[in-house]
Order: structure tokens, then sequence, then C-alpha cells
């Protein structure tokens, strides 16, 4: 069913991404490009189907937090409320389905407590795309020459 649902309007869909690298990355480009994390923008099936494992497995270890003490207060409440487990299960069936539009969002937040930054978009038809095109732009800026701020440009007037 979710193949279905994602292959609906497939050829002509766009995904972006934004790309981290750490702040501590050191040497050449090259040697960086494996530190590198594309986040992908848009909705996150998995976010949304497990959230708290993907939490987890993307090491965001404060937004789990938060999810938890929500979940609990959200458990709480309906305890004390006596409101019962299906009204409970739907709201945190809405707070997965915050979660997964907001995921992106929570990945470069947690990335950027880190101390990772941003060091580009990029945008294609799949990620295999966008990895080739960010790369290919990537490794033209760092072959060009870099020209000192004010050079002087010499040319031979004795012909």
């Amino acid at each position: 069913m979710l193949r279905l649902l994602s292959s609906i309007g497939a050829s002509n869909r766009v995904v972006a991404y934004t790309v981290h690298e750490p702040s501590e990355a050191a040497g050449s480009p090259v040697e960086r490009a494996d530190g590198l994390v594309f986040v992908k923008d848009g909705f996150n099936w998995w976010a949304f189907l497990l959230a708290p494992i993907w939490m987890l497995a993307n090491r965001m270890w404060v937004v789990f937090a938060g999810y938890v003490a929500i979940s609990l207060a959200i458990g709480g409440i309906a305890a004390v409320l006596d409101i019962g487990l299906n009204w409970a299960a739907l709201v945190n069936l809405a707070i997965n389905l915050i979660v997964a539009f907001e995921a992106d969002s929570l990945h470069r937040w947690s990335l950027d407590r880190k101390g990772w930054k941003m060091i580009g978009t990029v945008s294609g038809a799949n990620t295999r795309e966008c990895e080739r095109r960010f790369f290919e732009r990537w490794v033209a800026c760092v072959d060009e020459p870099v020209k000192p701020q004010g050079a002087a440009v010499s040319v031979d007037m004795q012909a």
C-alpha cells in the first residue's frame, strides 16, 4: 500500500536535500565527502510509523526525550480525565503525523545542536541524482583556483 501511494505521481516528483558536515571536518573535500549527511525535505513515512525508533536510529536524543514526555503526559491526562485509550491513541497518532511532517526540520535541528553546519542544498529526481549534482558542484568549486581578494590584473601593453 505504501509503495503504491509513494509511486503516485513519481514521474514528475522532485526531491530536495540539505547537505550537512561536521564542524571539525578537516582535509580535502574528497576526504570530507564520506562524513556528509543529506537530509531529505518532505514527509517521512518511517517517522510516522515508528517515530521513537526513527528518532533513536538518527541519534536524536533530545527529540526522543520530548516525544516520550509528551506521550506520557497524554497518557496521564487520558487516565485522569477517564477519556479512554482510543482517544489517547488517536492523539498519539496525530503527534506521529506532526513528527513525520517535521522530521526533516527535527533532524536538521539535531545536527545543528551537535555543531554540524549546512553547506548546501540540492534537488533532483531521486537521491542518486541529488548526490551526483551536489558532488559535481562541490568538486567544481574546489578545482577552481581561488583568486585573492583585490588581486590586480596585469596586462602586457608592449606589442
